[in-house]
C-alpha cells in the first residue's frame, strides 16, 4: 500500500476519533449533567451503568454476599455466640476463644432474632421474610423442624415455663402464641403497630412487646405508640401502654429485680418545619423507662447532648448485677453506657413536672451516661456473657463481633466472622444510608425515616409552617420509577440524595461525588421488597382480588359508560411497579397545598404504607375513595358497591415486587453450599 493511502487511512481514523470523541463526551457532559443535577459529577459511565446492575453477570462480579450479622445470644456457658447473618440467611455458631465461626445453620429467609431454651440446647430463629421459626438442635447445628407464624416474625420470647413460644410479627402487627408441644399456634394477640421486640419480666408474669410505627394521626396532633403487656399465664393482652411523643421503640430489656422496663425509642419533632434542623431539634433518641413499681409510670430520658446526638438507638441489654444499660446507637457506631442507680435517682428525686420536661432536655443524659464506645459500622444486636462481664456487639455492616470488657468499658477484640473483605459500591452506600455523620449535628440518618428502607409512616413539612406536607415515601423498588418526591422534581436518585436531601432534610454540605454515586447504587441494587406472604403468596388470586383485578382493569363502570382513558386505574398504575411514572391531579389537594401536580406512586406492596396520598390523609385504602375520592378523579369509583370496592382493595393489597411475580419464582438468596 502507497504511503499516501496509508496517511490518507490514518488521517480518516484520526477525523473519526475526533468527531466521536468531542460530540460523544459533550453528549454524554449533558446527560451526565441532567441526571445528577450538577455541572461537575465526574464523568464516568460505570457510576450509573455498572453500579446499578440489579441481576447478570455484572451484578455477580461487581457485588459480594456479605454476611450482616443483625442479632446474636450467647451459650449458657459462655463460649460460643449464636450470630443472626442476615445477608447469608444463616445462623452462625462462633467460638469466642478461637474467634472462629465453627458452623453456618442455614435457615430461612432474612431470619431476625435468636434465643435459646433455658437448658442452652435449643435455639429459636425468626426468619422473617418467610413466616416462619427454624428450630435448631445446637448439639448437632441441625435444625429439627420450622413452625409457622404470622406474618414477620421477628422477636422472640419463651414463657416461663417453656411450653409456648411467643413470636413478634412485626408485618401484620400481632403476637403468635406457639405450643411447643403440638408445634402449632394456639392464638394470635393484637399489639402496637409494627412491633420488633420483646421481654419477659424476672418474675415470668408479663411480657413487654415494643411497636415502632405510631398510631395513625393527623399532621399536627401529638402521635404516641402502643407498648403492649401480655399476661403470661392468661396469654392476654392485659393492656397498651401510651408511650406519647414517641415511636421507634426496637428492643425492651428489664433490670434483675424487675422494677424498671426500659426501651429504645424516637422524639421526632414531624410537627415543625425541616428548617428546624439547623437549631438541632428535629429528631431526639433515647430511652423509655416504665417504673413497674409505680403501675407502669413511664418516664423518657434523652440519650442525646446539647451538640451531639446519638441517631437510631437499636438494642438494650442489662447486666446481671443490674447497675449497667447498654444501648447500640447504630446511626453513629457507638454504644452509650448508662448507670442504672442514677436512672433511679432521677426518678426518685424530680417531680412529676420536672420528669416530663427530661423528655426533650439535651442535658440530661449527663447525669446518667457514664461513657460513649465507639465501634465498627452500624452495631445492631447486643448480647451479655452469662457473668456479665463481657458485652458482645453484632457489627452489621462490618461482619464482625465486637467485644467489650464491661468493666473497664473499652474493646477488648473484635471477631472476623469471615464475610468478604472487599467493600462494594453498594455495600459503602449502605453504611452511609444508615450512618448520621451527613447530618447536622448527627440527628439522623436516611435510615431513621426509612427504617429498614421502607417508610415510618410520619408526615413532615420541608417548607414553611403548616404548608406542604408530605407522608415518607418508601424507598423500596423505586429504582425504575422515576421521577421522584411527591411534586415529580426530582428527575434521578442523585437529585433526591445530592442536591435536594443537602438542601431540605441535612442542613450540611452535600455527599461528596463518590459518596452520592454509593448511596445511589445502594438505592438501586440493595433495596428490595420483602414477599408479599399475608396477601398473595403464591400468585394465585383469591376470587375477591380477581373480582378486584377486572375493576382495577376495566374500562366501562356499571352503568355502562366507557370511563376515559385517563381515569382508569390500569391507565395511570400499570405493571409491573404500577405507576406511568407522569404527574397527575386526583383531587388531594389540601388547603394548605401550593397548586402542584402529584407524581404517581408505585404500588407494589402498598398494604404496608398506611397513612396513603400525599399528606398521610388517608388512613386506610378505603378512605382515599369513601372519604377523599367522592369527585371521581382518583379513578371511578363512584359506581360501585360497598362489596365491589373491598374486591378493589383485596386486589390492591395484592400487589407485589416484580421479583416475585411469578408462582414458580424463588426469593434470591445466597446458598451455603460452598461454605459446607
Amino acid at each position: 500500500m502507497k504511503a499516501s493511502n496509508v496517511l490518507a487511512i490514518f488521517g480518516v481514523l484520526i477525523v473519526v476519533v475526533l468527531v466521536a470523541y468531542y460530540p460523544g463526551r459533550q453528549l454524554a457532559r449533558v446527560h451526565v449533567n441532567y441526571v445528577t443535577a450538577v455541572t461537575d459529577h465526574p464523568l464516568s459511565c460505570t457510576s450509573c451503568h455498572l453500579y446499578t446492575q440489579n441481576d447478570g453477570f455484572i451484578s455477580k462480579l461487581i457485588n459480594e454476599d456479605y454476611y450482616s450479622p443483625f442479632n446474636l445470644t450467647v451459650s449458657n456457658n459462655g463460649n460460643k455466640l449464636y450470630v443472626i447473618a442476615q445477608d447469608i440467611n444463616a445462623l452462625l455458631e462462633v467460638d469466642i476463644q478461637s474467634n472462629k465461626v465453627l458452623n453456618k445453620i442455614e435457615v430461612g429467609i432474612h431470619p431476625h432474632s435468636v434465643i435459646l431454651n433455658a437448658a442452652g440446647k435449643i435455639a429459636y430463629v425468626s426468619n422473617e421474610w418467610s413466616d416462619t421459626v427454624s428450630v435448631i438442635d445446637l448439639t448437632t447445628s441441625k435444625v429439627l423442624y420450622t413452625l409457622k407464624t404470622g406474618n414477620g416474625p421477628a422477636g422472640l420470647a419463651l414463657s416461663s415455663n417453656e411450653q409456648f413460644l411467643y413470636v413478634v410479627n412485626d408485618f401484620s402487627s400481632d403476637l403468635s402464641v406457639i405450643d411447643l408441644a403440638s408445634k402449632e399456634e394456639r392464638k394470635r394477640l393484637s399489639t402496637g403497630s409494627n412491633p420488633t421486640g420483646t421481654a419477659l419480666s424476672p418474675n415470668g408474669k408479663t411480657l413487654y412487646v415494643t411497636s415502632r410505627r405510631a398510631n395513625l394521626t393527623p399532621y399536627g396532633e401529638l402521635l404516641s405508640s402502643d407498648l403492649t403487656v401480655v399476661n403470661d399465664s392468661t396469654q392476654r393482652v392485659s393492656k397498651k401502654i401510651n408511650m406519647e411523643s414517641a415511636y421507634m421503640m426496637e428492643n425492651i430489656a428489664f433490670t434483675p429485680t424487675g422494677d424498671f422496663a426500659i426501651t429504645t425509642l424516637i422524639r421526632p419533632k414531624n410537627n415543625i418545619p425541616s428548617i428546624q434542623v439547623e437549631q438541632g431539634w428535629m429528631m431526639t433518641h433515647g430511652i423509655g423507662i416504665i417504673d413497674q413499681t409505680k403501675k407502669d409510670k413511664v418516664v423518657q430520658l434523652l440519650l442525646d447532648e446539647p451538640n451531639s446526638y446519638y441517631s437510631d438507638p437499636f438494642d438494650i441489654v442489662i447486666t446481671p448485677d443490674g447497675k449497667k444499660a447498654f444501648v447500640s446507637s447504630s446511626g453513629v457506631n457507638v454504644i452509650s453506657v448508662i448507670n442504672i442507680d442514677s436512672l433511679r435517682n432521677i426518678m426518685a428525686n424530680s417531680s412529676p413536672e420536672m420528669l416530663k420536661s427530661f423528655s426533650n432536655n439535651l442535658g440530661i443524659s449527663s447525669r446518667f451516661v457514664t461513657k460513649r464506645i465507639t465501634t465498627g459500622a452500624n452495631p445492631k444486636g447486643l448480647a451479655l456473657s452469662p457473668n456479665g462481664k463481657l458485652l458482645y456487639v453484632a457489627e452489621q455492616l462490618e461482619d464482625k463481633i465486637s467485644v467489650i470488657n464491661t468493666e473497664s468499658l473499652e474493646v477488648v477484640k473484635s471477631i472476623d466472622l469471615g464475610g468478604p473483605k472487599k467493600i462494594t459500591m453498594a455495600r459503602q452506600g449502605r453504611r452511609l444510608f444508615n450512618n448520621a455523620s451527613h447530618t447536622f449535628l448527627n440527628q439522623y440518618a436516611c435510615y431513621t425515616c426509612h427504617p429498614d428502607t421502607h417508610e415510618d409512616g410520619l408526615n413532615y413539612n420541608f417548607a414553611a409552617m403548616g404548608r406542604n406536607i408530605v407522608n415518607t415515601l418508601t424507598l423500596r423498588d423505586i429504582g425504575e420509577t422515576r421521577p421522584f418526591k411527591w411534586n415529580g422534581k426530582n428527575q434521578s436518585i442523585y437529585k433526591q440524595d445530592g442536591m435536594r436531601f443537602s438542601k431540605f432534610l441535612t442542613r450540611t454540605e452535600s455527599f461528596n461525588y463518590s459518596d452520592l454515586d454509593a448511596i445511589v447504587a445502594y438505592i438501586r441494587t440493595g433495596i428490595k421488597n420483602p414477599p408479599n406472604l399475608i396477601y398473595n403468596p403464591t400468585d394465585e388470586l383469591t376470587d375477591s382480588q380477581l373480582r378486584g383485578k377486572a375493576i382495577f382493569n376495566r374500562s366501562v363502570d356499571n352503568l355502562g359508560k366507557e370511563i376515559p382513558e385517563n381515569n382508569r386505574c390500569i391507565t395511570c398504575h400499570p405493571s409491573p411497579y404500577y405507576t406511568n411514572l407522569k404527574l397527575a391531579d386526583v383531587g388531594s389537594l389540601a388547603a394548605t397545598d401550593d397548586s402542584i401536580l402529584f407524581d404517581t406512586p408505585h404500588l407494589n406492596d402498598i398494604y404496608a404504607s398506611p397513612p396513603y396520598l400525599h399528606n398521610g390523609s388517608a388512613k386506610t385504602l378505603e378512605e382515599i375513595w369513601t372519604i377523599y375520592g367522592k369527585e371521581d378523579k382518583h379513578g371511578r369509583v363512584n359506581d360501585l358497591s360497598k362489596i365491589e370496592l373491598n374486591n378493589l382493595v383485596d386486589y390492591l393489597k395484592s400487589l407485589k415486587s416484580p421479583r416475585y411475580n411469578h408462582a414458580d419464582s424463588k426469593i434470591q438468596h445466597v446458598s451455603l453450599s460452598k461454605y459446607n
